[in-house]
């Protein structure tokens, strides 16, 4: 399943002058990646935060300096709404405040058409493919809000709690996340319980189990007698399934990084092939034969080059890549097409509303 890098991005060397704190007046354009939007002032970009595409605002520049080509900015006065604004419902949203959420001044089925801009502009741009996209809701949140099973406070001094401002070491005290969930993650996925470790990765909206396992499955179609590889595979979300669909006569080969899921899956998964180890050396070292199916749900740096060469030798004929990060997506299909497996379907699911996230379920096939 998708994890997070847990990186934070590095600062960025000053090319002169600092502008940090200087307030411009600019017309905002298009959604971008990373939940900001596109606008112009001094002959560059900048990248906006707070704000919505067809708006006049005055902008704060939060980062960037004279001889920069883009500086980041926080909208900090509307001129002109656009129809879609509307208040936030945490207090703790806004310019300076938590970085949490990118898009909680955005009517929630506005929000799931930005993101579809964003997927549709990289599929785009990054592996010129024209794609329909259209972000689905899933069960489990209340209007975008109450969905997060798993949340991490920064404890205070004081004995507060708090959460880091957007790019920022800071904390902001705070009361309550409005995306917590009232209870904690359930493992239960269609009537099959899955072992987690403590602080072991799982998906935190409610819904996002079963409605990844659905996605994939209806995308595969797997056959009885199939062999299947599941690859970044976790606990063995997808292998325990996969594994009914292909019955006693087909084969499923899980290989996950991290060795504890990876042993957790064994238990999850009886009558799995469970490697642990580095995706891309396990496949270069074991598990030589062909394949009919591949399922993949890398971090989200996503698969790269390696990983989909050794993939694409097993020659199966359909993959299911299920992605947290769209640039990444794209820049994987633009490498699988290379080797002549066609993007055939994408659906993509709002697993993280309020902010820019986004995941998506791509269907591969190879060509004839």
């Amino acid at each position: 399943m998708s994890r997070p890098s847990g990186r934070r991005p590095r600062a960025r060397k000053a090319r002169g002058a600092s502008a940090v704190g200087r307030r411009l007046e600019v017309e905002v354009g298009p959604v971008a990646h990373g939940g900001h939007f596109v606008a112009r002032a001094e002959d560059r970009v900048v990248f906006v935060r707070h704000a919505l595409p067809g708006e006049r605002v005055v902008v704060e520049v939060t980062d960037g300096s004279e001889g920069d080509k883009f500086w980041r900015a926080d909208a900090v006065e509307i001129l002109g709404a656009a129809p879609e604004r509307v208040p936030a419902p945490c207090p703790y949203a806004g310019p300076g405040l938590c970085g949490g959420c990118d898009f909680q001044h955005v009517d929630l089925a506005a929000q799931r058409r930005l993101k579809a801009d964003v997927v549709r502009e990289q599929l785009r741009r990054v592996a010129r493919l024209d794609v329909d996209v259209v972000v689905e809701a899933v069960p489990g949140d209340v209007d975008g809000l109450r969905w997060r099973t798993r949340q991490r406070y920064v404890a205070l001094p004081d004995g507060r709690r708090g959460m880091r401002k957007h790019r920022s070491h800071e904390v902001v005290p705070v009361e309550e996340c409005l995306l917590e969930a009232p209870t904690g993650p359930s493992y239960d996925v269609h009537g099959h319980l899955f072992e987690v470790a403590d602080g072991g990765f799982w998906q935190v909206h409610p819904g996002a189990p079963e409605a990844l396992v659905d996605a994939v499955l209806a995308a595969l179609g797997p056959r009885p007698g199939e062999s299947v590889l599941d690859l970044y595979a976790g606990v063995g979300l997808f292998s325990r399934f996969l594994a009914e669909a292909v019955g006693p006569d087909g084969r499923v080969a899980a290989v996950e990084g991290d060795a504890a899921a990876s042993a957790l899956s064994a238990r999850n998964c009886p009558g799995v092939v469970v490697r642990a180890g580095d995706v891309g050396t396990v496949l270069a070292e074991d598990l030589p034969e062909p394949v009919d199916l591949v399922v993949l749900d890398p971090p989200r740096v996503g698969a790269r080059r390696a990983v989909v060469e050794q993939v694409v030798r097993r020659t199966p004929r359909a993959l299911a890549y299920v992605a947290c990060d769209p640039s990444a997506l794209a820049r994987d299909l633009a490498i699988f097409a290379e080797h002549g497996y066609a993007l055939t379907s994408l659906r993509a699911f709002d697993l993280f509303p309020m902010t820019h996230h986004v995941e998506c379920v791509a269907l591969l096939e190879r060509k004839p």
